[in-house]
C-alpha cells in the first residue's frame, strides 16, 4: 500500500504533462475547439441521422399556429426526410435556411438560436456551433446574419449570467430531494438549454457542479426517472428492445458518431432504489455521462446513453398508456442473456476501444453479467465495483479519522446491511482491500473474512441460510463463530449491533429509515473512538438514516457520510456535524478516462482498488480530524485527474496498456518509470 501511495503521489509537471499529451486531443470547454455542439438536440432535426442528411427547403405551407416544411435531400445523399418546426422559428426572405458554398463545403444556418450545421465532402465529418448573441459581426456578415440578431455582440459570459439569473429565481430549498419540484423544475431548464446550446450547458454545470450535479444526477434524477415518459420531449442516445433481436448489429450504425469513448448502459430493472422504473432508466445513462463530460473532460460527441427494453415487471408501468417501452413483463434466462450477448458484440464491433459502464441491472443480473463480459471487453459496474470503491476510501478515512494507522483497517469491524450487488460488492471489495495490508495471501484473506457481518431482510447471514448466492457465501458466519456470542441464523440488526459493537454501519439496503432509533442506540455501543454510519442508498428519502438521526442519536463524535447530498448538521457551540457524500461520482469519471487513456485491455479489480485508495489520498490531515471523509464535490475535476492517473499506473503495473492515439504502451511505461523515479 506504501508503494501505492509513493507511486500516485506524482509530481505536478508529470500530471501536467500527461495531461498535455494525452487530454489535449479532447474537445472540451477547455481544449483546443471552440466549442462543444449537441450531436442529437438541435432543434430542426429530430433524428440521429442529422450528420448523414443535410436538407433543403423546397415548399412551405401554414397550418394553424404551426408551419410545416417539407424538404427534399440535397443530392449527395440517398434518403428522404420531412422535418416539421414550431412557428417560432424567424423566417428570412430565402426562408429559414441559409445555404453557402465554400469549395466542398456546405454551410446551413437556422434562426433563433443560430445553429451553424458544416459538412466536409472530402471528409464526411460534421461540425455543430452554437453562439446566438455571441456571434462576432465579422461572421454575421459572412453568413449573411446582419440585421437577424439583436446588435449588441454579447460574450459567453454574459450569455451564462442571462440564463442563471433566470435559473436563480427558481432556488429555493434546492436540497429537499426528488420530492422537491423545485429540483425538477430546475433540471427542466437545464434540460432545455442542453437542447439547444450545449456549449453553455456544460460551461455552467462544470463552473457550478456542486449547486447542479444534485439536478442532472442523484437525487433529482431519480424523479426525472420515476416521470420520464411524461418528461420526454425528444429521443437522446439509443434503445435497443426485444423486438430488435437480429438487428443489433445493423442499428449501432444509425448512430452518427464514428467514435465513441464512453457508453452507460441500463436495463432499467433496479434504478438507484425504486425498483424496476423499464425504459425509463434511460435518465440515468443521460445523468451519469454529463458527469463524464463535466468531471472527465469526455467529448461529448464521444458519449452514448443506452437503454436495452426487455420489458418491464412494473405493473403501473404495463397500464400506463404514456409509457414509451415495451409493455410486456421482462424476458429472464436465456433469452435475456442472448439480448445482451448481442448488444455487447455489436457495440464493440463498431467500436472496439469503447468503454461499457453497466447501470441499474438487478443484482441477479448485475454480477452474472459482470463476470460475464469483464474478461473479454473494457467494461465495468458501477453500481456492483464504484460503490464498493468509494465506500473503501470512505473506510480507509474513517481509520485515519479515528487516528489510527491504515495497517489497523483488518482490525476495523463492519456491519454491512444489504446484501444485493451493491453490498456484495463493498463486501469483497474492503476484503480485498483488507487482505492486502495483510499481505496478499490466502490466510490474510481468511483473516479478512472474520470482519464483516452481513445483515440482509431476513436477518444475519450464517452457514445455515437456504439458498445462499455463491457471492454471499464467503460472508456467511459460520455457527461456532457465533453460538459462544449468543447469535444465530437471521438474528436481528439489533441484536448483532449489540452483540458485535462494530466500528462501522454501512447501509446498501435502498430501506429508507433502516437505522431506526433503536438500532441507531445499539450502534452507540461501539467500541469505537469514532464510529461511523454509511447511509448510502439514493435518493435521500432511501436513506438508511439522516444526519441529524445520527448525530442526535449516536453522539457528536460520529462520522456520517450518505450517497446523496444532505446538509451538514449544527451541533451547537461553533460545532459542525459533517454529512460526507459518499457518491460514486467521485469514482466513475476517473475510472473511465484512466482506461480510456491507458487503453487497458480490461479493467482490473487493481485498477478499481487503486482509484479508492486515490480517493482515500485526497484528503488531508485537517479535514479527516473534523470528520470529512470525502472531499467536496467542487474539487471533482481535480480528483478525477488524480483518478485517472493512479489508474493508469495501476494498468502499466499489471501490464494491462495497449495505448491512445499518438501515445503508446512504451510511451506510457516510459513515463510510468519517471514517475517512479520523481516520487
Amino acid at each position: 500500500m506504501s508503494n501505492f501511495c509513493r507511486q500516485v503521489r506524482i509530481s505536478s509537471t508529470l500530471i501536467k504533462g500527461v495531461q498535455y499529451r494525452i487530454l489535449r486531443s479532447f474537445t472540451t470547454i477547455e481544449c483546443h475547439r471552440p466549442s462543444i455542439l449537441h450531436k442529437k438536440g438541435v432543434d430542426i432535426i429530430h433524428d440521429p441521422w442529422f450528420n448523414k442528411v443535410l436538407l433543403l427547403q423546397t415548399r412551405k405551407e401554414r397550418i394553424g399556429k404551426r408551419s410545416t416544411w417539407d424538404f427534399k435531400q440535397l443530392p449527395y445523399y440517398k434518403s428522404k426526410a420531412v422535418c416539421k418546426w414550431a412557428s417560432t422559428v424567424k423566417l428570412t426572405p430565402d426562408g429559414p435556411l441559409h445555404r453557402h458554398h465554400e469549395g466542398r463545403r456546405i454551410i446551413l444556418v437556422v434562426y433563433v438560436d443560430v445553429i451553424i450545421i458544416t459538412r466536409d465532402d472530402s471528409t464526411g465529418s460534421s461540425e455543430f456551433k452554437l453562439f446566438g448573441t455571441a456571434f462576432p459581426m465579422t461572421e454575421r456578415d459572412r453568413l449573411q446574419l446582419r440585421g437577424l440578431l439583436p446588435p449588441n455582440v454579447q460574450t459567453e459570459e454574459q450569455q451564462t449570467e442571462r440564463f442563471m439569473s433566470d435559473l436563480k429565481k427558481l432556488e429555493r430549498n434546492a436540497w429537499d430531494g426528488p420530492s422537491d419540484t423545485n429540483s425538477l423544475a430546475k433540471w427542466r431548464i437545464l434540460n432545455r438549454l442542453h437542447d439547444r446550446n450545449e456549449t453553455m450547458y456544460y460551461k455552467i454545470l462544470i463552473a457550478h457542479i456542486k449547486e447542479y450535479a444534485p439536478i442532472v444526477y442523484t437525487p433529482t434524477v431519480g424523479l426525472v426517472c420515476q416521470k420520464y415518459s411524461g418528461l420526454f420531449r425528444r429521443p437522446r442516445g439509443m434503445y435497443f428492445s426485444a423486438a430488435d433481436r437480429g438487428e443489433m448489429m445493423a442499428m449501432v450504425y444509425n448512430w452518427p458518431a464514428d467514435q465513441v469513448d464512453m457508453i452507460v448502459v441500463t436495463d432499467g430493472s433496479r434504478v438507484m432504489g425504486l425498483g424496476d422504473l423499464g425504459v425509463h432508466g434511460i435518465g440515468i445513462a443521460i445523468g451519469k455521462l454529463d458527469l463524464y463530460v463535466a468531471a472527465a473532460g469526455i467529448n461529448p460527441q464521444r458519449v452514448l446513453p443506452i437503454m436495452i427494453d426487455v420489458g418491464t415487471n412494473n405493473e403501473t408501468l404495463l397500464n400506463d398508456p404514456q409509457y414509451l417501452g415495451l409493455q410486456e413483463h421482462r424476458l429472464e434466462g436465456e433469452e435475456y442473456i442472448s439480448i445482451v450477448d448481442e448488444l455487447m458484440e455489436a457495440l464493440f464491433n463498431r467500436w472496439p476501444h469503447v468503454i461499457v459502464q453497466f447501470e441499474d441491472f438487478q443484482r441477479k443480473w448485475a454480477i452474472k453479467l459482470l463476470q460475464r463480459y469483464r474478461n473479454t471487453y473494457r467494461m465495468f459496474n458501477d453500481d456492483v465495483q464504484g460503490t464498493a470503491g468509494v465506500a473503501v476510501a470512505g473506510l480507509l478515512g474513517a481509520v485515519r479519522a479515528q487516528e489510527r494507522m491504515m495497517i489497523d483497517f483488518p482490525k476495523q469491524n463492519i456491519v454491512v446491511v444489504g446484501a444485493a450487488s451493491a453490498g456484495i460488492g463493498v463486501l469483497q471489495a474492503a476484503r480485498r482491500t483488507m487482505a492486502r495490508v495483510l499481505g496478499n495471501n490466502e490466510d490474510a484473506f481468511e483473516s479478512a473474512r472474520s470482519q464483516f457481518w452481513a445483515v440482509d431482510v431476513n436477518g444475519l447471514i450464517t452457514e445455515e441460510r437456504e439458498d445462499i448466492d455463491d457471492e454471499v457465501k464467503p460472508f456467511a458466519r459460520k455457527t461456532n463463530e457465533i453460538s459462544h456470542r449468543g447469535l444465530r441464523e437471521g438474528a436481528s440488526l439489533v441484536e448483532v449491533l449489540q452483540e458485535v459493537k462494530p466500528d462501522v454501519l454501512l447501509g446498501v439496503s435502498a430501506v429508507g429509515g433502516l437505522f431506526s432509533k433503536e438500532v441507531l442506540k445499539a450502534f452507540r455501543g461501539s467500541t469505537s473512538s469514532r464510529p461511523a454510519i454509511f447511509a448510502m442508498s439514493t435518493p435521500p428519502t432511501n436513506a438508511e438514516c439522516t444526519p441529524e438521526e445520527a448525530f442526535s442519536i449516536v453522539g457528536k463524535h460520529v462520522l456520517f457520510a450518505s450517497g446523496s447530498p444532505l446538509k451538514d448538521v449544527d451541533l451547537g457551540n461553533g460545532q459542525i456535524g459533517y454529512c460526507n457524500q459518499g457518491n460514486n461520482m467521485y469514482l466513475f469519471p476517473g475510472i473511465g478516462l484512466g482506461t480510456l487513456l491507458s487503453g487497458a485491455r480490461i479493467i482490473s479489480d487493481g485498477m478499481l482498488q487503486a482509484a479508492a485508495e486515490c480517493l482515500a489520498e485526497c484528503m488531508t490531515e485537517d479535514e479527516v480530524v473534523k470528520g470529512i471523509i470525502y472531499p467536496p464535490i467542487s474539487r471533482i475535476r481535480d480528483i478525477t485527474k488524480k483518478v485517472a492517473v493512479a489508474v493508469i499506473m495501476e494498468a502499466i503495473e499489471e501490464d494491462l496498456v495497449e495505448g491512445y492515439r499518438e501515445m503508446n504502451s512504451r510511451d506510457l511505461h516510459r513515463l510510468s518509470k519517471v514517475a517512479s523515479n520523481l516520487s
